[in-house]
């Protein structure tokens, strides 16, 4: 049962956050309807486009951070962030854009802080088992992220200029035009900082000395956050056509430019004018897409092409005005994408689908210099390619309104290695329509093989690992209950239970560099919890609140590599076993205020959770506000937005020795025109 008071309430709060927008009051009509039977069973979390919208400054990072139960582990600000999902690595969580998987072939994990949240239009989670429907590989989970067409009429223009902290500009412009099934959009977003921002160093003490030099006190120096800033460039052009016959075709292209410095680490004492230490990226990423829609059939085909050149440079000053390069490592990444999926229902009982999809990759990778332990120098780098295929074929049965079941069939060709086959079941039972309480329980088998760097990285690629393989099973509630233009409120709690065996690690060698080994058997479990409410205060007061808790032990249960191993029955290293999220936004008429939260317990650093050596990372709290107003004038309207982010000053640290941010402010102007 759903009710459409749902649906006004999340389009009433997107068009208070926006400046393209006029604020509406429509009121609710309460509808009844079967749940999709494509989603029987299906653990998901579906990300509201308010919060995908929220700013223009905002990446993916940043939407899950504060509004799911994933951890985002994050290198400092604009860097690198990965997620573990359901207590897993990076790699274990797969990626799509439009359908076509974006994980980085060489590493296997996706970096959420290149992907604006503006230029994403719906993402979703599957989690763990669910995973299974879209694609293999997902030991945690899947985060599928789409773009669509904007069903507009005429030309629109939106621009938005972002000011803030640390000399930071944030530039955001969409363009859309319609007509006669015709839709075109293009985005464009530039942001761009020297990122120097002051911390406390608890990595360095400094002495006070008295008049006779001896030691009376020391302090903790601040600093700044050196070598640290950023450009990043993002276009996306989209096109659209849909004629009478329910046929839809779309090209999407998105195009990157990057250029980053590595900031210093909070251990190193150089001058930042000693060394260069900097990673550049080009990528295009481009889908063409055919879907066909009768009354009780679908089909669908695509194809994708990946262009992704990548360049690190690290060079350090040997003598005045001379730099000795360290690394200069080049890497060319080319993929083949293309896909083609069915659905036939049989009445309103059955369901079928079958998809095939293909990724050929072809990967370049070589580094000019590496100096190894003995004082040689190594050669680094590879050229291969790889075909990796993925079929399925699904059956979804609904007898009764209030059962349902679903099973999946899914295998997969890495090279010339099948998988066994990937079996997936889901049920589903609705205990009592009253609440719309439903009982969803699943469990599958996975896989996912090494990635290239792990099979042919010189040196220290082994290509005699094997993949990496496990069971998942999940169980859990959800419930809906609300009043008809008053409020709303609707939750789940869910358990999993997940065993990987031989998870990939890199390790030191004797040699003087590090090599993947199949070194754990990992027992991934715990609970998931999200709850969402939305309530009409008063006339034009609108709240909606969403919150998230997750408790996710990881522990390794392998056998010891040595006596002196003492990695087994410990937590994972950078995985926090407690972790919880809450979003709130207030409307009134034309303003919106909106405060975030999240929460993550302590992190190990190292797989024994020594805490001698690196110590752990320290639990910390998370809050950011906005408040944001819409002005309506007769030839534009206007969005004017101001953020507070770590409103508290939390002084907190996501990865060992990477600086992060206090308190830091910026401004939004947007302008839509009124043609």
């Amino acid at each position: 049962m759903r009710r459409v008071f749902v649906i006004l309430s999340l389009l009433f709060a997107t068009l208070t956050a926006s400046a393209q927008d006029r604020r509406i009051d429509i009121e609710g009509v309460t509808v009844t309807g079967n749940r999709p039977i494509k989603d029987i069973g299906v653990q998901q979390t579906k990300i509201d486009s308010v919060s995908l919208k929220e700013n223009i400054a905002l990446s993916m990072a940043d939407v899950l951070t504060f509004n799911s139960p994933i951890f985002v582990k994050n290198y400092g600000r604009a860097t690198l962030s990965t997620v573990s999902f359901r207590g897993t690595s990076p790699s274990h969580t797969q990626v799509t854009w439009n359908g076509m998987r974006i994980n980085n072939p060489m590493l296997g994990m996706t970096d959420f802080s290149m992907i604006p949240s503006h230029f994403i239009d719906n993402a979703t989670l599957l989690h763990g088992t669910s995973s299974v429907n879209s694609t293999g590989g997902g030991l945690g989970g899947a985060v599928q992220l789409a773009t669509r067409p904007a069903e507009e009429e005429g030309f629109k223009l939106q621009y938005v200029q972002g000011v803030g902290s640390f000399l930071t500009f944030d530039e955001y412009l969409q363009l859309n035009y319609g007509r006669r099934g015709w839709q075109a959009a293009t985005r464009v977003s530039y942001s761009s900082s020297p990122n120097e921002y002051k911390y406390i160093n608890r990595d360095k003490k400094e002495n006070i000395y008295d008049e006779d030099m001896n030691i009376i006190d020391q302090y903790y120096p601040e600093e700044i956050n050196r070598s640290g800033s950023y450009k990043d460039l993002h276009i996306l052009q989209e096109v659209y056509y849909k004629n009478n016959s329910g046929d839809r075709f779309g090209l999407n292209v998105w195009y990157i430019n990057s250029n980053r410095e590595l900031a210093m680490l909070t251990t190193d004492y150089a001058d930042d004018t000693d060394f260069d230490n900097r990673q550049r990226e080009q990528t295009v990423r481009s889908v063409l897409s055919w879907d066909h829609l009768r009354s009780n059939w679908k089909s669908s085909a695509r194809a994708g092409y990946i262009y992704t050149w990548m360049a690190y440079d690290y060079q350090r000053a040997v003598s005045e005005d001379i730099m000795a390069v360290m690394s200069r490592s080049r890497s060319q990444i080319n993929t083949i994408y293309g896909e083609a999926n069915g659905e036939y229902s049989l009445g309103r009982k059955w369901l079928f689908t079958a998809s095939l999809s293909a990724h050929q990759h072809f990967v370049l990778s070589k580094d000019k210099n590496i100096i190894l332990q003995d004082g040689g120098k190594g050669i680094v780098g590879y050229d291969q390619a790889r075909i990796e295929l993925s079929g399925s074929v699904s059956a979804k049965w609904r007898p009764t309104d209030r059962f349902g079941v679903s099973a999946v069939l899914r295998e997969e060709l890495f090279g010339k290695t099948w998988t066994p086959l990937i079996p997936a079941l889901f049920i589903d039972y609705v205990i009592s329509k009253t609440g719309n309480v439903i009982l969803k329980a699943s469990g599958s088998r996975n896989y996912r093989f090494p990635t290239l760097n792990d099979l042919y990285f010189l040196p220290g690629g082994n290509p005699d690992l094997r993949h990496e393989s496990g069971w998942s099973y999940d169980a859990g509630v959800s419930f809906e209950v609300g009043s008809e233009g008053k409020y709303k409120l609707n939750g789940s709690a869910t358990w999993f239970d997940s065993y990987i065996n031989d998870w990939i690690i890199w390790l030191p060698t004797t040699k003087g560099f590090f090599s993947p080994e199949n070194v754990k058997d990992v027992h991934a479990y715990g609970v998931e919890v999200d709850g969402h409410l939305s309530v009409n205060l008063a006339k034009d007061w609108l709240l909606n609140m969403d919150a998230t808790f997750s408790w996710t032990p990881s522990i390794n249960h392998g056998e010891k590599r040595s006596p002196a191993d003492q990695s087994i029955g410990k937590q994972l290293p950078y995985i926090p076993k407690l972790s919880s999220t809450v979003s709130g936004r207030l409307t009134w008429r034309e303003w919106s205020f909106v405060y975030n939260w999240c929460f993550y317990s302590e992190r190990y650093t190292m797989s024994s959770n020594d805490i001698s050596l690196t110590g752990k990372l320290p639990k910390y709290y998370m809050s950011n506000i906005s408040l944001g107003y819409n002005l309506a004038l007769r030839w534009a309207d206007f969005n004017l937005k101001g953020t507070i982010n770590n409103l508290f000053d939390e002084e907190y640290l996501s990865v060992l020795s990477r600086p992060m941010p206090g308190i830091n402010f910026e401004i939004f102007i947007g302008i839509t025109p009124k043609w």
